[in-house]
């Protein structure tokens, strides 16, 4: 097993106009599963892609443990990589698409065959070892690419958005299986995903990217509780945080005519333009105009347990559309009025011109 490090790396494609990675700089603990997280474009893949050797490095370094790779071929890594469209051999049954790269490697049969079994033991696909990739459903054949992966024992693990042609069952049920079987295995994971519910859920730690920069790196519930800044607090979370302009006044944000409570110790910090956040959960519905925001009902998301009401405030400075989260028993209809308010301490408060955050 092995640390990753990455030392302001870039990736610079011959004729853009700006680099897809600038420099990022990153460190990844010795049996660590990192999710890189963020929108199309963001640079995530290409980072993944630079640390399997797929894109050069134009400036800056990459480790493995103590061992530079910058510029060692793919081959020479000693990574296993997991891709999102699966590659496997169609003419070649699942024992011997899991065991080809052991056979390239002059692996001795019977040692194959041993981590062959072990691999599909592991996985759940012992009875499907002579079966031809048709004739496996999607999940079963994203476990063989894992399977794949793991029988080479590599050092680090890279999976790029492993689970995006999967339906929304399968994909729920296997980023379970990989999280549990990455923990069984302690191998070094580096996990690309566009999915930040994926993220959440999988990862120990998670890094947030944009543009081709690091905006956060932390453990999923560190992102959700203390975004560093509005891009995250806005990415992380499912529905999003509820982000509101507003303007800093006595201590306290001001959305029209209603008064948002913020923590003291934010409030010391507000100037001028300001943009609280509240998450959907952190709402409390109160009974009168006076205690609280009015929000007008569109779409109320029936979850069971739990409900998200979709409404519209007529305030100056709100959002097109605030998301509450409610008892599934008992909520307001569609077209009603309710009013909502919250506590200091669920308010984030971050300066709209920079984005940076302000609560401590």
């Amino acid at each position: 097993m092995a640390t990753v490090t990455f030392e302001e790396a870039q990736r610079w494609y011959p004729g853009a106009d700006r680099p897809a990675v600038p420099g990022i700089s990153l460190e990844i603990g010795d049996g660590e599963f990192m999710v890189l997280v963020g929108p199309s474009g963001c640079g995530k893949s290409t980072t993944l892609r630079m640390l399997a050797g797929l894109e050069e490095v134009n400036k800056g370094k990459i480790y493995i443990g103590d061992r530079e790779i910058t510029t060692v071929p793919p081959k020479d890594r000693d990574i296993a990589m997991v891709f999102q469209n699966y590659a496997l051999y169609p003419h070649m049954s699942v024992a011997d698409n899991m065991g080809f790269a052991l056979k390239m490697a002059k692996v001795p049969s019977e040692e194959r065959t041993k981590r062959v079994q072990e691999a599909a033991r592991i996985l759940g696909l012992t009875e499907y070892l002579d079966r031809k990739p048709k004739a496996l459903s999607g999940g079963q054949r994203q476990r063989v690419a894992m399977g794949r992966a793991i029988v080479r024992q590599p050092q680090v693990f890279c999976m790029d958005e492993p689970l995006s042609n999967l339906d929304a069952k399968m994909r729920v049920q296997t980023r379970t299986d990989i999280a549990k079987l990455q923990a069984d295995l302690g191998v070094t994971t580096v996990y690309v995903t566009h999915d930040q519910v994926e993220a959440m859920t999988m990862g120990d730690r998670v890094a947030v990217m944009k543009d081709g920069y690091l905006q956060q790196v932390d453990t999923p519930l560190g992102l959700y509780d203390r975004p560093v800044n509005l891009f995250v607090a806005g990415f992380i979370g499912s529905p999003a945080m509820n982000l509101l302009e507003a303007h800093a006044q006595d201590g306290k944000a001001q959305i029209g005519d209603y008064l948002v409570p913020v923590d003291p110790a934010a409030a010391a910090k507000m100037q001028g333009d300001i943009t609280v956040g509240v998450r959907p959960e952190a709402w409390r519905v109160v009974g009168n105009s006076e205690a609280g925001l009015p929000v007008r009902v569109t779409v109320v998301e029936d979850l069971g347990a739990d409900a998200f009401v979709h409404g519209t405030s007529g305030v100056e400075g709100t959002p097109n559309n605030i998301v509450i989260r409610v008892s599934g028993r008992d909520h307001p209809r569609k077209g009603e009025t309710m009013y909502v308010t919250t506590d200091p301490h669920n308010v984030h408060v971050f300066d709209t011109e920079s984005g940076e955050r302000l609560s401590d």
